[in-house]
């Protein structure tokens, strides 16, 4: 399948006219770059130059409604892959033993452990450790982005051939590493203590000498990651910069939204835009296997309405994702917050949805850690081998 073929899907089930897709790119070239991290630079931009601080609220209105169209459905569509044919991925023989290993792990230790963290701290009455939830949900979000920042530039390397060394993508993960630390450093320095859903979470303070200590050791790396990029384009004439331009951007802009605080409601739906770009190709890629032969899918008239299975397979991925995350991060807590009793003066009126957001955003962080992985033999048929 080629990446116009998943157009085709799109258009073809929709009557909608979307841009073909392009050779070493997942949809093409503009829109790889705006959704993978380019777009975010612009709207950051826009946002810093022309809306004032007094808008946040404005701003907040807006996001909560991109949440439920990007925000959620990213978090939701790792369940629905990871899910997928799960007993054949944790205890099937085709898949090797450490790959079942970590699904096994990511898909029933953690839930049970987080679970029983949740539950034993609630049953203990002891909300300020309930409140670190949200502390290791920070530490877990840094290291998140930066997987993902350095997953978009091999996913660019690889779609265009350009291929990057051992030692340099070593000099990446460490590079990214760096500034996942320093990012969470700073952010523990910044808040000690704030508010989710009306339940305290809690921070340290980093002392001075450390902050100032990994600060220049982020400065210094960067400088040795923008040179081994410049060396690489004086010797080969040729970099993935749209996966630069996401590596970077997932890195040194979205980890440190303290520029302007309405950054830190637009980046989350930035990064989650970014995933959402990943998982509709694969996706895509995955309706067209699933096809029958004479749907001829790559061959269909763009704008025309002649829906295909493959095209509803996908639309209904899509729609169940958005019905899934509504329900995930809303639906069940809110209800189960009206239902059942608990001591409301210790962990405020909203304490199931604050353990649900932090529940969903802890999984999902090592799914995807399994989901993206290099070896996954899904990863390479889906995401790489139609490109």
């Amino acid at each position: 399948m080629t990446p116009q073929d998943g157009a085709s899907i799109v258009a073809a089930s929709t009557g909608i006219s979307t841009p073909a897709a392009k050779p070493g790119y997942l949809f093409g070239p503009v829109v790889d770059f705006l959704c993978l991290g380019g777009g975010s630079l612009i709207v950051l931009a826009f946002v810093a130059l022309l809306i004032p601080e007094t808008k946040a609220l404005n701003v907040g209105y807006v996001m909560l409604l991109v949440a439920h169209l990007i925000n959620h459905p990213h978090f939701a569509h790792s369940y629905q892959i990871f899910y997928r044919q799960y007993g054949r991925k944790a205890f099937g023989k085709e898949t090797a033993p450490a790959l079942r290993f970590r699904y096994l792990f990511a898909g029933i230790v953690v839930p049970i452990l987080l679970t029983a963290f949740f539950a034993t701290t609630i049953a203990m009455g002891e909300p300020k450790l309930l409140g670190f939830g949200a502390n290791i949900m920070l530490f877990f979000v840094g290291w998140h982005y930066v997987k993902q920042g350095y997953g978009m530039i091999m996913v660019d390397a690889v779609l265009k051939k350009q291929f990057f060394k051992d030692h340099e993508k070593t000099a990446l993960r460490v590079n990214a590493y760096i500034g996942w630390a320093t990012a969470y450093l700073v952010a523990n320095r910044a808040v000690a203590e704030n508010d989710m859903w009306g339940l305290k979470y809690y921070a340290f303070e980093a002392p001075s000498w450390l902050l100032t200590g990994i600060l220049t050791v982020a400065a210094l790396s960067l400088a040795a990651t923008l040179v081994m990029f410049y060396r690489r384009f004086q010797t080969e004439r040729q970099l993935p910069w749209i996966g630069v331009t996401a590596y970077l951007t997932s890195i040194y802009i979205w980890l440190f939204p303290g520029i302007d605080p309405i950054f830190i409601l637009i980046i989350p739906a930035c990064h989650s835009l970014q995933y959402l770009v990943v998982v509709w190709r694969y996706q895509l890629n995955i309706a067209r296997d699933q096809a029958d032969g004479n749907e001829a899918i790559g061959s269909l008239k763009i704008g025309s309405w002649a829906p295909t299975k493959a095209g509803f397979r996908f639309l209904r991925f899509c729609a169940f994702g958005i019905i899934l995350g509504f329900a995930g991060f809303w639906l069940i807590p809110l209800q189960l917050d009206g239902l059942v009793s608990y001591d409301t003066t210790l962990f405020g009126s909203s304490m199931f949805l604050f353990v649900f957001w932090v529940f969903i955003n802890l999984h999902h962080y090592f799914m995807d850690n399994v989901m993206w992985r290099r070896e996954n033999p899904e990863t390479k048929k889906y995401l790489f081998s139609h490109g």
